[in-house]
């Protein structure tokens, strides 16, 4: 039986540290459980969000400052979370999100150098205290990551230098240091079947915990 509150787990990391596969992976690992879940991402899942998360990643010649990009993001995340990850988890479902808020630390944050104390104002407005329960960081080394994307399209959040994702790294595992009970970090370097195989001992023993 699931409990009457459904849990949060989010996956972070930059691009091209496998995000959507190992998405997939905790979302079968879900189903073979039998734990009700929905999947949803970040800027993204309903169509005002997805609007805005066009808006922000689209190639322009428009400078787009760090600010805008923050703005942008947390107007989409309120939508978000009015629409989607509140009631889900209100109904007992569990939420599998591609990112959250710890992203908008580690890219507009460290990545554009914003006021930490202003993103943490804005969490508070619109999360008012929630957070994730597991938060899964796949990390891996920028260069590596850019060898990943080498065919892929860019969007304009992709088209960064090399330096803004190791600004982006460094932000990100500095969340996670902060936050141990939290954040769960995964090397992304290691080959598919052994970032699974890490991902499914997080993800089981929290299954053991919170799902009977």
């Amino acid at each position: 039986m699931t409990r009457n509150f459904g849990k949060f787990i989010t996956l972070e990391g930059s691009e091209g540290v496998g995000k959507t596969t190992n998405i997939d992976f905790v979302c079968q690992l879900l189903e073979t459980n039998n734990v009700p879940y929905i999947r949803t991402r970040e800027p993204g899942g309903t169509p005002l969000a997805e609007a805005l998360r066009d808006a922000m990643l689209a190639v322009r010649e428009e400078q787009v400052s760090g600010m805008t990009e923050l703005l942008l993001v947390f107007a989409a995340r309120m939508q978000h979370l009015d629409c989607v990850i509140r009631p889900a988890l209100a109904q007992g479902m569990w939420v599998v999100c591609d990112r959250f808020t710890d992203a908008s630390y580690a890219y507009q944050g460290y990545g554009r150098g914003l006021k930490l104390e202003r993103i943490a104002a804005l969490e508070q407005w619109v999360q008012d205290g929630l957070q994730p329960d597991l938060t899964l960081l796949l990390d891996l080394a920028p260069d590596l990551a850019q060898q990943r994307m080498l065919e892929r399209t860019k969007d304009r959040m992709e088209s960064e230098q090399l330096e803004f994702y190791q600004r982006v790294r460094a932000g990100y595992l500095t969340r996670a240091a902060a936050d141990e009970g939290r954040f769960r970090v995964i090397d992304a370097q290691k080959t598919i079947d052994q970032v699974a195989a890490a991902i499914e001992t997080h993800i089981a023993d929290l299954i053991r915990r919170w799902h009977n």
